[in-house]
């Protein structure tokens, strides 16, 4: 058996959700929304099931939604790619974020990460081969900072693997800090992976900044989006991957030999529902917004600390900040066992050097669901 997963313990998040089962807990640990998704791309994928092409696709994705991909970031971010030398499809996030780091890093070289971080992010690196190099974030700004890229990058760093919009912090990173890690990447000669999944959630009439529009990031970053994130429908796991030409014929190969290629049914439903109206978008990030403010006003009214979020489907709470002595994974576990509530202690998301005060919740659920939750946490006595 490989040493690396073997080892690995079950996660907190796999916890959190038995213990919401067992408990009968509303649940607003897991990321992922109640509605269903937007009705007219699922019947798109239906019809391209019964009507369409059910057999293998293009390895690099169905032209249709490689065209839409490159016509929407044009829209949306302003970014010129080439949808036959720029854009690939991939079966998800996780599988072009596996793909980029087996193609581009090889045994022994560093790999800057921000922390806390997607808990897929470091075995991967590890798995690469990668010694991971961590860049320690901390509440309540969340914010990156010269001195810790300074402290972080090395002659030996290769590749920065970031993530904005930020899970779990609901951090959009401003464009001096974006511009501040693309002049180190540039200055290191690092290639920057960024996780972009959550570039449409975005809140307070803020923009998604790639990273393949900052100076001097065109060749060297690689942006990786998601169907799932954009359209609310986790399940669906289309992934999408820009990059220079010189680096998409690496990554092509490395998808090559893990998926290969992506159901053609959803690559047409993708290509139609990246196609829709502006006000479509624009609808979905403001009902988003409601459910993260109503979430925060119940929070907020029963006395949590509630942290500022511009994006992702999370919002976070300081129990420092409110004098709760309880570890937050503590705290956790007694809100889903004694309140019949569930959420994720930020501690799952750190590597080393843990903050360990703040706990998430995802807002991406019906009004009923957050009405319940809060019901249950005002009914409770919080305070420890």
């Amino acid at each position: 058996m490989n040493r690396l997963f073997a080892s690995l313990p079950t996660t907190v998040f796999e916890t959190m959700s038995r213990l919401a089962r067992e408990h009968e807990a509303v649940n607003l640990g897991q990321g992922f929304p109640d509605d269903p998704g937007p009705r007219d791309v699922r019947e798109k994928a239906a019809e391209a099931v019964l009507d369409g092409w059910n057999q293998y696709p293009p390895m690099m994705g169905t032209p249709e939604l490689r065209r839409a991909v490159s016509d929407h970031y044009a829209l949306w971010q302003g970014l010129d790619l080439d949808p036959e030398r720029e854009v690939m499809v991939t079966s998800g996030a996780t599988e072009a974020l596996a793909g980029a780091l087996l193609a581009l890093i090889e045994p022994g070289d560093e790999v800057v990460l921000f922390q806390p971080l997607y808990d897929a992010y470091l075995p991967l690196v590890q798995r690469a081969g990668g010694i991971p190099r961590l860049v320690r974030l901390v509440p309540p700004a969340w914010r990156i900072t010269e001195a810790a890229l300074a402290e972080t990058f090395s002659p030996r760093t290769k590749l920065v693997l970031f993530n904005n919009p930020h899970n779990p912090t609901g951090r959009v990173f401003d464009r001096q800090e974006l511009e501040l890690l693309a002049s180190y990447c540039v200055r290191h000669g690092a290639v920057l992976v960024s996780d972009e999944v959550w570039e449409h959630v975005v809140f307070d009439g803020l923009e998604h900044t790639s990273v393949l529009a900052l100076p001097g990031m065109r060749g060297r970053a690689v942006k990786i989006g998601s169907a799932g994130k954009i359209f609310g429908m986790t399940g669906w796991k289309v992934g999408f991957v820009c990059a220079a030409p010189e680096l998409m014929q690496v990554l092509s190969k490395a998808h090559q030999f893990l998926t290969f290629t992506t159901p053609p049914a959803l690559q047409a439903a993708v290509a139609y529902g990246l196609g829709k109206e502006r006000d479509w978008f624009l609808s979905m990030r403001a009902g988003l917004q409601r459910s993260r403010d109503r979430l925060s006003a119940g929070l907020a009214g029963i006395g949590m600390r509630v942290l500022p979020s511009s994006g992702t489907y999370f919002l976070n709470v300081d129990l420092d900040a409110q004098g709760i002595n309880l570890k937050d994974e503590a705290f956790c576990r007694q809100m889903v066992t004694r309140d019949r509530v569930a959420a994720i202690p930020v501690s799952a998301f750190y590597a080393q050097d843990r903050v360990e005060s703040v706990v998430r919740f995802c807002f991406a659920k019906t009004d009923a669901t957050l009405d319940s939750a809060i019901d249950r946490l005002a009914r409770a006595t919080v305070q420890v």
